[in-house]
Order: structure tokens, then sequence, then C-alpha cells
């Protein structure tokens, strides 16, 4: 810790300190509904990380610091942006009690756990209307808050965020291994470690996106290394904590090869059949299986590509198509990603690890809902490419809050075309200045 004070400038110093003031004030004293003032915090949070980037970019021991205490402001906040945890400590409680999490609606039976009807009441009619949506091996993380502070709210909170903070720390330790792979300098991790989005969704929010990360860096660690068997177990944990992952398993194919793809893909399987066995019943599927289709082709929110299929749908029909376009997107996707899988040279890294950045932008461009924390895995995909437009995208998502200004949650959509042209502008631009590098080599 000495040496690490040794080395910090009197600029840095003072830069660490308002990026405390700043988390400070978001996650004690602001409303998700005061959007104005959220905005000039988290401007303020980005130009405190952009430049102590810049100061210590051969001072890893003093990014890592400043990441690390500016989780920690956080530990002690009731998150204030998302009320989804509310919805992770319903299920971790019921588990503990032997409860299949799978079965049980919140609404209809909110005195099964300690809390219940506070429960029920911070994660809302909509979140509680549903049954649970989440993996097995996001249950198991869930279960241990319940196992330490059965009742008590403000325990489970601090539990899950140190896990979560924990895994920030993981991928930083494994993130900087896959960087001298790529023969990257080691400062690019905290372009993720160090973003304020990356802090205040995962950290501050108790999304668990950040855990899915750790083990998914791990498994791309491994797939680089050649330890095939490795990359599948850990690819098939980070599966069970969030799907999304799945996307990338056809863009392992060249890299691998058909016979070790087959391999890979049976061991995912398997082991996400193993992970759900405690779960298992007769319902099980039906009511997962429901809770997914139910989010995709009934929500809507920070969409881009989709809002426009929306309102061409409009004028065509004369109602909103989402389910049609919800049961066709996922097909769309899927072709996509395997013509990137079969037309790139995937079996190179730098070229894979760029394919499955553009597999993720793909699929969100045409999703119906893309929440803030979604932009966590090609933020991270990005610190290995040359691309860094989801870095953009990790600051102008800061204004899809804008819909939470009113109780009725109402987006808006100047806003969000604003977003999404900055965005598409910034991955345009750095597209057709790559390729013209590319062929001046």
């Amino acid at each position: 810790m000495s040496s690490v004070f040794k080395n910090i400038s009197n600029k840095t110093l003072a830069l660490i300190i308002a990026g405390c003031c700043f988390y400070f004030a978001i996650s004690y004293e602001v409303d998700r509904s005061q959007f104005y003032k959220l905005l000039f915090l988290y401007t303020g949070l980005f130009v405190v990380f952009l430049w102590l980037v810049k100061e210590n970019k051969n001072n890893s021991r003093v990014l890592f610091f400043s990441s690390v205490v500016f989780r920690l402001v956080l530990l002690f906040a009731i998150p204030n942006l998302s009320d989804d945890f509310y919805r992770f400590i319903w299920d971790g409680r019921l588990s503990w009690q032997g409860l299949n999490p799978y079965l049980y609606l919140p609404e209809n039976n909110p005195e099964l756990v300690a809390e219940g009807e506070k429960l029920y009441a911070g994660m809302g009619s909509m979140n509680g209307s549903h049954y649970t949506c989440y993996p097995p091996v996001n249950q198991f993380a869930f279960i241990l808050p319940a196992i330490l502070y059965a009742k008590n709210l403000f325990g489970s909170v601090i539990v899950m965020r140190i896990l979560i903070i924990l895994a920030d720390i993981g991928t930083y330790l494994v993130g900087r291994k896959l960087l001298e792979f790529f023969k990257l300098p080691s400062y690019k991790i905290f372009f993720y470690l160090l973003n304020p989005f990356v802090i205040l969704e995962l950290t501050g929010n108790l999304h668990f996106e950040g855990v899915m990360i750790f083990f998914l860096v791990i498994s791309m660690y491994y797939l680089f290394t050649n330890k095939i068997i490795y990359s599948a177990v850990f690819f098939a944990i980070s599966v069970s904590v969030k799907l999304i992952p799945l996307l990338f398993i056809p863009l392992f194919v060249k890299r691998i090869g058909i016979v070790k793809s087959i391999q890979y893909i049976c061991i995912i399987f398997l082991l996400n059949v193993l992970f759900f066995v405690p779960f298992m019943s007769t319902e099980l599927y039906h009511n997962f299986m429901d809770s997914i289709h139910l989010y995709f082709q009934n929500f809507e929110f920070n969409a881009s590509i989709y809002y426009v299929i929306r309102e061409i749908g409009f004028w065509v029909k004369g109602y909103n198509i989402i389910y049609i376009v919800g049961r066709v997107t996922p097909v769309v996707v899927l072709l996509t990603v395997l013509f990137i899988a079969f037309y790139r040279k995937n079996a190179k890294p730098e070229i894979l690890i760029t394919s499955m950045l553009f597999s993720i932008c793909i699929y969100y461009s045409v999703a119906s809902i893309v929440h803030p924390w979604y932009i966590a895995i090609p933020l991270f995909l990005s610190v290995f490419t040359r691309y860094k437009f989801p870095i953009v995208w990790s600051f102008f998502l800061i204004l899809s809050y804008s819909a939470y200004q009113t109780k009725t949650y109402q987006e808006n959509l100047y806003l969000v075309t604003l977003e999404y042209l900055i965005v598409y502008g910034v991955f345009t631009y750095e597209l057709i200045a790559l390729n013209k590098e590319n062929k001046r080599l």
C-alpha cells in the first residue's frame, strides 16, 4: 500500500478524491428519477476515469488501487438505479429454505420468505409477476446472502456486492494475462475495470454480468492457450450465470476444429444439466422458458434498430409487432453469427475475439431490450481489440436513464436516437479507418 502512495502524483490523488465524491453522491444521494443530476455526476466520473488512465498508463498499481477504492465507496449503498436485486434476494431466500425459485411467483407468495412483502414491493409487480429467469450458478450466488443474512436486506446487499467485487478483481488478474497473450499494453484492462459504467452497473446495482465475465475470461484464456477442456468447463459456468455467452459457441469451430467443438458443446450441455439438477421438476423447463420468452417478446427498453422496425410495423399493421419480431430476431441473429463464424478467419485469436465483439453487438442492435448493464460484454471484449466504440457507448448509455424521470417510465426517443447515432457513427468510422489501415499493412 505504501508503495502505491509513493507513486501517486498530486493530480492523480485529486482525481481519486473527486471520483470518490462523485461515486458517493450517485450512490447515496441521487435517485434515478433525478436524470440531470445523474448525467452531470456520471459525466464527471467519466472525465475522472479517462484522465486517471491517461496519467497512469505505466502505473497499474495506482489504477488498480483506484478501481478498488471506488468500489468500496459503494459498499454500503442500497442500489438506487435498479431494483433487480430485490428479486435476487427473494430467489436466494427461497432456495435456502428448500423451495425451488423456479416454481414460485413473488406476487402470489410474498409470505414465503423473510421481508417478503418488502422484497416484492421493491422489485415491483412487473418483476414479481413472472418466474425467475436466472440460471443455476447465478442462483447459487443468490443463496450465499440468504445463508449469512436470512432476514437482513442490508446485509444481503453487502454480501452480493463483495462477490461482484471479487469477481472483478479476478477478471483483472486473468485479463492481464490475456492482454500479455495478445501482446497488448496492460493498462487497457482499466478501460473495463475503472469504467464508471462497470462500477455503477455491476458493483453498484448488483448485476452479475461481472461474475459471468470473470468465468468467461478464464474460459477465453484457456481457449487461446489450447486447454480446451478447461475452457469448456469455465464457459459452462459462465453460461450458467448468464445465458448470453451461448451466442459465441459457433465462432469457436475454426479455432478448435469440428471434433473438439462437439466435445466442447457436450461438456457445456452436460455441466449445465448438472447445475440444474438441484432445481429439477416437471414445471422447471416450462416456467424458465416462459420467463425468457416473456422477457424478449413483451419488454422494450433502449433499443435501436428494433424501434425502427416497430415504427414500420405501426405504419403497416397498425399495432406493435414485438411478438413477431421477437420470434424472427433469434433466427436472424443466429444466421448472422453463423456467417461470421464461417466467413471470418476465426482460427486467429485477434480475429476471433473481434468476431465475438461483432456478434454480441449485432444481437444488441436488433434486440427489443438493451439494459445498460448488458454493455458489459462488448466493453470487456473491446479491451482486446482496436475498437473503442463500446467505451463511447458505455458513456452515452446513461441517456437511457431519462426514462425514469416519471413513474410511468416513459423513454425519451430523441435521447435514445442520439445515443445510437453517436455509437453507430463511431463504429462506422472505426470500421472504415481500421480497414484502410489493414490494407496498407
